[in-house]
């Protein structure tokens, strides 16, 4: 039988990737293409969806190309609905609904998620954009890269720390707040730091034990009222180690 094929696209943030995969859940093509700001600044919406339209088609013909595909042989194309920055989102819809129509293909939409059902396992999706807009903050103070992903150089940092900060931790059932955080980094950071009170490892550390503390939370909850065992982390902060094995540790 011949192998239903996808081509994904994804560009809810800084970054575009376009990914040819089949109903098995084999890879064969994946190519990508980041939106790299100067240290310290985060990606605004009209400037990141520019970027991604700059790049979208040469990453489509290149996934087909890696994979060795036809757009004849694609049977669907997906994107990212949402949520996450318009503009840039934006661009992957348009893209998606134009191939769909010069090649007679169905359209999948598919949602981020902080904790969902899907096919008997929870799903989290680390609510990527909220995270994301926390670290801008401390990557804004810190004066840190967001090359080659805006949480890589955060999680770097992160493995050199020693020292636990107490940052604000607001979990209500399965609602998250970081709006506390952001303001502590905002307000106080700057001055611990020039008081030699913590360093900027300590900072990452703390950062990422807390915002993974509630996202873990958050997932163990649904787990429990669900009475599933089974977790799929996806999403762009999905990619952090650190995560990952709290994730582990907690199912």
């Amino acid at each position: 039988m011949k192998k239903m094929i996808a081509l994904g696209f994804e560009g809810s943030a800084n970054k575009i990737g376009v990914g040819v995969v089949t109903l098995d859940g084999t890879i064969l093509s994946n190519p990508r293409h980041t939106y790299i700001t100067p240290p310290g600044q985060g990606f605004l919406p009209r400037e990141t969806a520019q970027h991604h339209l700059q790049h979208v088609l040469p990453l489509v013909k290149s996934a087909l190309e890696t994979a060795q595909v036809t757009s004849d042989e694609i049977d669907c194309l997906c994107y990212t609905k949402g949520p996450g920055m318009g503009a840039p989102l934006q661009v992957s819809a348009i893209v998606v609904r134009v191939l769909s129509q010069l090649w007679k293909k169905p359209i999948v939409a598919v949602n981020h998620c902080v904790a969902h059902i899907e096919m008997g396992r929870i799903v989290t999706g680390a609510d990527d954009p909220v995270v994301l807009y926390v670290s801008v903050g401390i990557r804004r103070v810190l004066q840190l890269s967001n090359d080659p992903a805006p949480g890589y150089n955060i999680e770097q940092l992160a493995k050199k720390g020693e020292q636990f900060i107490d940052l604000p931790y607001v979990v209500k059932g399965m609602d998250v707040s970081f709006s506390g955080i952001l303001s502590f980094i905002e307000a106080t950071t700057e001055e611990k730091l020039k008081n030699n009170e913590c360093t900027p490892a300590d900072l990452c550390y703390s950062l990422q034990e807390t915002v993974f503390a509630m996202l873990v939370e958050i997932t163990e909850r649904a787990m429990a009222h669900c009475d599933k065992k089974d977790v799929l982390i996806v999403g762009g902060v999905g990619c952090n180690e650190r995560l990952q094995e709290m994730m582990k540790t907690m199912c």
